[in-house]
């Protein structure tokens, strides 16, 4: 059983890929088909020997698709080499199969590299050309090449959209200045004159329309498709009503030419056109939201070090990352990035795995503790065991956990398709039944039946729905960037209004994510600044971000250093030297133990700074206890007021971290949060984000790290710290930019406002057009009343777009009523 993703073309809607679901499941050896809309591809469970890519390419293909798999160039690891002659035989095998371009065999690594024509050939004959020249082929592909295969083939689709608009819009600015300019008394040359030169006006027309026609041909190859197969979506829409106004002024257009000149006041080639440009724009913004998916996860993985210091045979070599197998031994000094996984073997050192734990201080290692791929080696050579490699590693598997929360969230589908699910059947009926009334009962010729018939469906197509969402969601994203919350689509905006749960991380997001010094305790005859100038001469240099926080803090005060004799760090507890002739030490509770220090009543204090989240280290001078000063992670100033406004909100706050539970709880306690989530691993952060999900529940996730990325990626919308690592920000929905926690309760606001606006611009919308149904059916004129001039129906939908617009840009006067504190 084979698990294959291959890349659709042609897709627009949900009902797209149903159609291309049902196809690939109802071929032969297909245990499962399942399409993503978001990121246009299909993925199959199959049997290789019952089915191959040709069968699935061409059931795609019967209906209406493409389907092109993603690789075109594979890997295979080749078994049972042993000599040249081995190479040049499987070599020989691959190259005379159809369709392969090239294969070249490396016997010193055992890969077999093809380069082939997919639609030719396809990897099960691959195999078994091996297979036949007596050796095993083992399918392999790089994860990252297939992240750039995919970028490249979105910012292809992105260029493309983009051209396909500014290249409509050539045609259309000129086409709407010749078609209306005369209505809004703008001049116009007398050579397109529409009284005096009314054949010229409308071949005009009929010319700067037809490239726009071209240029936005996949409207109607998707939406006449979809319509025949009884899926009718935005595209069918777009497709009936520009096909209806382009047919009635060619239709025109033939009269003009037989002496009918009043028909040349009738005409609406711009109607089609300018709907067809607008649509393409909204196609473009949505090809730029798609286009970001892979971001995120091309990054991830440019974290992880090219080579690594192996020891083989009592020599040190440096190798491609790729070649690390399980079980060696990896020399790492300090500076230097941590490979893959594994466990210390010899040396004691710092560990900075903040780009993974989101934590600020690094952690102390020694023999037997584990170490993450592509964290920090501080200060200390070290050598480990490699236990994981390749794919099996802590950064895999989050490149892992975001791909499959990137794929397995379900694109939120588009109101205008659902309205028109309803509306385009109706209209289509109510055009067809009106027509044949009016020949059959009515007794009326075929050219009034005829107008009839397209009346109705001109005056249905809602010129304002390629205005509709677009405009709301451009000012509704324009508004956010002007409060610092960028939002990067329409469907994080359409989502976030429904938020019931927002999971903030701890690290950086509630706090600042820099240790600072909080407490200063004296013992005996020190100051405060004389217990702090011991402590920073002793940590002057220090890497570790506690010490750190003690120098920066005798810095701001101004303190002069003393320089330390016989310095030696104590792994795992603290620091011991000599200063101005005093012995000198400095670290935890366990140190001080150790030593035989008495803590008195110091001991209890310690706890209290403890309970609230702060980290006491001990001083002690000459054996004798000096003092404690505490170092924190201080709480940022907008995190109680912003986690208030959530609550006035009706919305639940969650805290989720890796910090023990009660650091936890008194960060938790000192801002209102409702539920703590605690010591949970990066890696499990996505999912204690799907056990909130549980019951259609709406959860947003809000954090800075690369150990939130998954997180971010599962939950229904990320919102990432704008201070925080671009993987974050990748994997996110809405950035803050600001890093201001107002900018959340902003962001749901905003949301709550652009959707209502929305709403109110699909009523519109469609509003006018819906009214003017009945009167083009000929209501009004079956009761001695007029009969609609579809110059009427231009007018109204001309006063739909521009009510929709309107509409749209009462948005610019949002302001959030979160008040900053």
């Amino acid at each position: 059983m084979s698990t294959k993703t291959f890349d659709i073309e042609g897709m627009s809607c949900a009902s797209c890929a149903q159609t291309v679901e049902k196809a690939a499941g109802k071929l032969t050896g297909v245990t499962k088909a399942s399409v993503n809309l978001a990121t246009e591809k299909l993925t199959m469970d199959y049997d290789e020997e019952k089915l191959s890519d040709q069968a699935i390419a061409q059931a795609v293909a019967d209906a209406g698709f493409r389907a092109i798999s993603p690789a075109v160039q594979k890997i295979y690891t080749i078994e049972g080499m042993t000599c040249a002659s081995c190479a040049q035989t499987v070599e020989k095998a691959v190259k005379r199969l159809n369709g392969v371009e090239q294969a070249t065999v490396n016997l010193a690594t055992e890969k077999l590299s093809v380069s082939y024509n997919p639609e030719i050939q396809n990897s099960s004959e691959i195999a078994a050309a091996v297979k036949d020249a007596g050796y095993e082929a083992v399918e392999e592909i790089s994860e990252k090449d297939q992240v750039e295969r995919d970028q490249e083939k979105k910012q292809q689709h992105i260029h493309n959209m983009w051209q396909r608009f500014w290249l409509s819009g050539v045609f259309t600015v000129p086409l709407l200045y010749i078609a209306m300019g005369h209505m809004l008394g703008l001049p116009l040359p007398a050579f397109i004159d529409p009284m005096a030169a009314g054949t010229t006006f409308a071949v005009l027309q009929l010319i700067l329309t037809v490239p726009v026609l071209y240029l936005g041909r996949s409207f109607f190859v998707v939406g006449f498709r979809s319509l025949f197969k009884g899926h009718p979506n935005m595209d069918s829409l777009v497709a009936l009503g520009t096909s209806a106004a382009f047919l009635y002024s060619l239709y025109g257009t033939v009269m003009v030419f037989n002496g009918h000149t009043h028909f040349a006041m009738e005409l609406y080639y711009e109607s089609a056109a300018v709907i067809l440009t607008l649509i393409t724009l909204g196609k473009y913004f949505e090809a730029v939201s798609k286009g970001k998916t892979s971001e995120a996860i091309k990054k991830l993985m440019g974290l992880a070090p090219k080579t690594a210091r192996v020891i083989r045979a009592e020599e040190e070599l440096e190798l491609p990352i790729d070649q690390v197998q399980q079980g060696d031994i990896i020399v790492v000094r300090p500076g230097e990035k941590i490979p893959v996984d594994g466990v210390v073997l010899e040396g004691t050192t710092a560990i900075d795995e903040s780009m993974l734990t989101g934590e600020s201080i690094p952690v102390e290692k020694k023999a037997g503790d584990a170490v993450i791929g592509a964290s920090i080696n501080k200060n200390g050579t070290i050598q480990f065991k490699a236990t994981k490699v390749g794919k099996d590693t802590a950064l895999a598997q989050i490149v892992k956990l975001v791909e499959d929360a990137q794929g397995s969230k379900a694109p939120i589908a588009k109101m205008a398709d659902k309205i028109s699910g309803i509306f385009v059947p109706i209209v289509i009926g109510l055009a067809i039944l009106s027509g044949l009334a009016w020949y059959f009962i009515g007794q009326e010729s075929w050219v009034f039946s005829l107008t009839i018939t397209i009346s109705v469906l001109v005056i249905a197509c809602p010129c304002a729905l390629g205005l509709a969402t677009p405009t709301a969601i451009m000012v509704g994203t324009g508004k956010g960037a002007e409060n610092g919350v960028l939002i990067k689509s329409g469907d994080a905006l359409e989502t976030t209004h429904k938020i019931q749960t927002i999971v903030f991380d701890k690290t950086g997001t509630i706090t600042e994510g820099k240790p600072v010094v909080t407490d200063i305790l004296v013992k005996n005859n020190l100051s405060e600044q004389e217990l702090l100038q011991y402590a920073a001469s002793a940590e002057k240099g220090s890497e570790h971000p506690l010490g750190e926080a003690i120098v920066n803090a005798a810095q701001e005060q101004e303190l002069p250093l003393y320089s330390m004799q016989n310095f030696a760090a104590i792994p795992g507890h603290g620091i011991q030297g000599e200063i101005e002739g005093n012995q000198l030490l400095l670290g935890n509770k366990k140190l001080m133990m150790e030593q035989g220090i008495d803590l008195g009543d110091f001991l209890e204090s310690s706890d209290q700074l403890a309970e609230a989240g702060k980290t006491p280290m001990f001083i002690a001078q000459n054996q004798q206890l000096a003092g404690i000063i505490a170092v924190a992670d201080t709480i940022k100033e907008s995190s109680k007021a912003a986690i208030e406004k959530l609550h006035q909100m009706g919305i639940e706050v969650a805290m989720i971290t890796g910090d023990n539970r009660r650091t936890a709880e008194a960060i938790a306690k000192q801002v209102g949060i409702d539920r703590v989530l605690s010591e949970v691993l990066p890696e499990d952060k996505a999912a204690e984000v799907k056990k909130l999900q549980a019951g259609s529940r709406k959860i947003a996730m809000v954090g800075d790290g690369i150990n939130d990325a998954p997180a971010l990626a599962q939950a229904d919308i990320g919102i990432a710290i704008g201070s925080g690592t671009d993987v974050a920000i990748e994997s996110a929905d809405i950035v803050l930019m600001r890093s201001d926690l107002m900018d959340v309760p902003t962001a749901v606001e905003l949301s709550k406002s652009t959707i209502k606006n929305i709403k109110e611009n699909l009523f519109w919308a469609f509003a006018y057009n819906t009214l003017g149904i009945p009167v083009a059916m000929g209501v009004l004129y079956l009761f001695g009343g007029p009969l609609l001039n579809p110059m009427i129906a231009g007018a109204a939908m001309s006063f739909s777009s521009v009510s929709v617009l309107l509409n749209a840009l009462r948005l610019k006067r949002f302001k959030p009523t979160a008040v900053r504190k």
